[in-house]
């Protein structure tokens, strides 16, 4: 058909048919977005092509993406679990290794081949790349088409049907995962209490330093019927009410400083106000509550800091991102400056800066041309690796200069959406033009081999990190598909969950499988 020639018209038409496909649901399993690999596979044994640069403007999107939503809670993450994510990575591709090594012994398959084989059922493309460097062989090649394909497809099913085979339920794991989130940033309440110990009568609130000792904020003063915004020289009554906003181990602190707490409300002082303000303004991106000074300056105060969906109880020392909703007490006549100091635009922050994609994109496909050298080992992180490293590092900062590197939630879903898409249609066709002919001239063999590398290491990696490491499904699902280096199975799991914890698994995992695949290449490589 003519009009299948036109790369275009072929791209889009695989993608409709994969997001029909997608909503088919066998046994209350669909395949989602992931779909559109299947229906690629098949358009590319019938001879249709995707150009490479549909793959790779995918690939750098998708990751770059990831990277910009992952790269706070990653460097959070490394320090609390990476070691466990990174053992997880480092079973898993030594069983894969091991596997190959056995493969090469026991069934004389050619080294080469076999190394191929293993990059390709990890669907490794650096670790390819490392391997065609060292032997100069075109086998490594063909062993690389051999495992490749089911090293997309088994990785994707074998992430769909996961939650099915350890018999964990998705929703249990993700309200098991929400609940660390709330350990981690409990709850902020607002409580009213009676002033009645008599060591903070008559002393002032800058004198009792209630939000140093306590952690909670005093947003609201009644004495004798009369409410007003605190300020730090407000005197504290004997039978005043207070009303104060923190954790509830903070409120317990506020309990033993001032009083018991009460039922009584405190009425809004009519020249008050009380609201929600958005983190629009870059000048204030990156900077403290300290430094702003809107205590001393406008008599306001930041009572919390929502963020991610997190309520998070604000200190002196506490940085603003953008994005950030601000529940802020201040006078009336004082707000309205307040809010200009933050920004609070919704359309700002609705709206794409393309400015710091194209920036963070060209900075990582030069980091990912960089070459590392250890010992008598080199390697570079390749495109992949390096728009990640790039993404993950400038996310972490926020900002720099007049670049802000945060992204609203519906541009990142946006453009993460229409990389995957791109990405999964021309990796696809790739795959499904090599599958028929390879079958042909390899036999079953080669396929089961690499059919065993992809899957064994991922079902000991699950076992082990269900018994042994304990891991949060979701969790899981991140760090198998960041140690099979899988972009396909994160996009899997991508389309299970709200969450965002398989994306931090991932991008914690990621760097460290493709390292240690690099390695282990180079080793059974001189070793063999």
């Amino acid at each position: 058909m003519e009009l299948l020639s036109n790369s275009y018209f072929a791209l889009f038409l695989i993608v409709a048919l994969g997001f029909i496909l997608g909503r088919i649901k066998v046994f209350g399993l669909s395949l989602d977005v992931s779909a559109v690999i299947f229906v690629a596979l098949i358009f590319g044994h019938f001879g249709v092509v995707i150009p490479q640069d549909f793959q790779s403007l995918g690939l750098v999107l998708f990751i770059f993406t990831i990277g910009i939503q992952a790269g706070p809670g990653f460097f959070e993450s490394f320090k609390k679990e990476g070691r466990l994510l990174a053992s997880f990575a480092t079973v898993l591709i030594l069983v894969a290794a091991i596997i190959t090594v056995a493969t090469v012994y026991f069934f004389n398959i050619d080294k080469n081949i076999a190394i191929g084989l293993f990059t390709g059922a990890l669907t490794s493309t650096p670790g390819l790349a490392a391997a065609i460097d060292l032997t100069g062989s075109p086998l490594a090649s063909i062993g690389y088409g051999v495992g490749y394909p089911f090293g997309v497809i088994g990785v994707i099913l074998f992430i769909r049907f996961l939650p099915k085979i350890l018999g964990v339920s998705l929703k249990k794991s993700e309200e098991e995962y929400e609940s660390k989130i709330k350990e981690e940033f409990p709850e902020i309440v607002r409580r009213n209490f009676i002033v009645e110990n008599e060591n903070v009568v008559g002393k002032s609130i800058g004198e009792l330093r209630i939000r140093y000792m306590t952690k909670a904020v005093v947003s609201r003063v009644m004495h004798e019927g009369v409410a007003v915004t605190p300020k730090p020289e407000t005197i504290l009554h004997k039978d005043s009410l207070i009303r104060a906003v923190g954790t509830e181990e903070a409120l317990k602190r506020v309990r033993l400083l001032i009083g018991p707490p009460t039922e009584e409300e405190i009425p809004l002082d009519p020249n008050y106000d009380v609201r929600t303000v958005l983190v629009t303004n870059k000048e204030v991106v990156n900077k403290t509550i300290g430094q702003i000074n809107l205590l001393n300056t406008y008599n306001a105060t930041i009572t919390r800091i929502r963020r991610s969906g997190i309520n998070i109880s604000p200190t002196p020392n506490s940085r603003l991102q953008f994005g950030d909703k601000l529940i802020i007490a201040s006078s009336k006549a004082n707000m309205e400056m307040v809010a200009r100091i933050f920004g609070d635009d919704q359309k700002r922050l609705s709206d794409t800066d393309i400015l710091p994609v194209a920036l963070g994109i060209i900075m990582g496909v030069l980091v990912g041309k960089i070459n590392i050298t250890l010992g008598n080992f080199s390697f570079s992180p390749g495109l992949t690796g390096g728009v990640l490293i790039v993404a993950l590092v400038v996310s972490r900062i926020g900002k720099t200069g007049p670049i802000l590197w945060t992204m609203s939630g519906a541009a990142n879903q946006l453009l993460r959406q229409l990389g995957l898409i791109f990405f999964l249609a021309a990796v696809g066709t790739g795959a499904g033009a090599e599958i028929v002919s390879t079958f042909e001239k390899y036999g079953y063999q080669l396929f089961i081999f690499g059919g065993i590398i992809t899957l064994v290491p991922m079902i000991l990696a699950a076992l082990g990190g269900k018994w042994l490491f304990k891991m949060n499904l979701l969790s899981m699902l991140g760090a198998i598909s960041g140690s099979m280096t899988s972009t396909p199975g994160l996009a899997a799991a991508d389309s299970m969950t709200e969450t965002n914890a398989h994306s931090i698994a991932y991008a914690t995992v990621y760097p460290v499988a493709m390292v240690l695949l690099i390695v282990i290449v180079q080793l059974i490589s001189l070793f063999l």
